[in-house]
């Protein structure tokens, strides 16, 4: 019987192809080239998401099609790109990004990484390898500073991973819609999954999408052109739609190679409207503002996880002037919209 290939996110436009088998050791692999690996071992990851953006359960003798690429996430994995085609390789996100794990977060070490092997690169019908990120290339954007978007464009930002950004960025979406805003949803970097952008749009945005849109398995080592020119990319997807606002989030902490590079980029800050900071307690989120301010960055607002408990909600009253929002008070319309009416008004202004 035939194995069937289970076809992973990151692949989902791939149609016609051939599987070169014969993979000469000495070739050199490049973000975006896309295989067909067998599943050896099931660790961290049993399931993928699939094409169709179904999770799709895995188990060892599966074949999937999946795209090489890199990872950074300080609460899962840190992963590369393999030095030969013959290596032992890992799931390193379940929207297909495969190279080979680095380090664990802890969490899951007893567990490991899900393992593959190579099977063979997926080819066009002219024997070229197939990669993700060229298919998408023509499609891309340069980015500028000049002729820049209508709309408001709010970064979400956090301390860290798991710190609450997406879930501030998708009430906050809800709010301005509740206001009767139009409001488009960007995930500008991370690691392919479609969860948070699909979070997003349940809550109310008009449009939702992210990098993966362009064929990145992820952004992790992009360098800053190829960042900004994705940032213009996405928002060229988007506009289409009319927004009144932009939520933007970025991926992780604010010392992640990508963020900082984003963050201290005097061009794409100047294309930025406001900005939500979210942490995971009150230190956190104090220190967070002081590094943002260092950068010439001042947030709108503070949120995050540690807006559950009362009392770190207090400590960050105390220790700051920047207002403090629960994901609650962002669903609210009247506040959702004036939390960035001030700033919006002095840039229209001039002041």
């Amino acid at each position: 019987m035939e194995t069937r290939i289970k076809k992973t996110y990151v692949c989902r436009n791939i149609s016609d192809y051939n599987l070169l088998t014969a993979v000469p050791h000495h070739y050199v692999l490049q973000v975006g080239d896309v295989g067909v690996f067998e599943v050896l071992e099931i660790g961290k990851h049993s399931r993928v998401q699939a094409a169709s953006k179904l999770n799709a359960t895995i188990i060892e003798g599966d074949r999937i099609m999946a795209a090489f690429g890199t990872r950074y996430a300080t609460a899962q994995i840190e992963g590369y790109m393999p030095d030969h085609v013959d290596q032992e390789l890992h799931i390193l996100g379940a929207g297909g990004t495969v190279g080979v794990v680095r380090s664990m977060h802890t969490n899951y070490e007893r567990v490991g990484p899900t393992t593959l092997r190579l099977v063979g690169l997926v080819t066009d019908m002219d024997g070229h390898v197939i990669n993700t990120k060229k298919m998408e290339q023509r499609r891309m954007t340069r980015f500028s500073t000049t002729g820049g978007s209508s709309a408001k464009v709010i970064l979400s930002l956090g301390s860290s991973m798991d710190s609450g950004k997406t879930t501030s960025a998708a009430y906050l979406v809800h709010g301005l819609k509740k206001a009767g805003k139009r409001v488009a949803y960007i995930k500008l970097t991370g690691t392919i999954y479609t969860k948070d952008a699909d979070l997003a749009y349940d809550l109310g945005a008009d449009i939702s999408t992210d990098f993966g849109e362009f064929g990145f398995p992820s952004t992790y080592l992009c360098n800053e052109k190829e960042l900004l020119d994705l940032y213009a990319s996405l928002i060229s997807i988007v506009m289409p739609e009319d927004p009144d606002y932009i939520i933007m989030e970025i991926a992780d902490g604010l010392y992640e190679r990508e963020t900082k590079m984003l963050l201290t980029n005097p061009g794409f800050i100047s294309t930025i409207d406001g900005v939500m900071f979210s942490a995971g307690d009150s230190l956190a989120a104090i220190q967070g503002i002081e590094v943002l301010n260092k950068w010439g960055i001042y947030p709108d607002c503070i949120g995050g996880l540690f807006t559950t408990s009362p009392l770190l909600i207090q400590e960050v009253r105390d220790n700051t002037f920047v207002p403090v929002y629960t994901i609650h008070e962002l669903a609210h319309g009247n506040i959702a919209t004036g939390i960035f009416q001030r700033k919006l008004e002095l840039v229209r202004s001039g002041a």
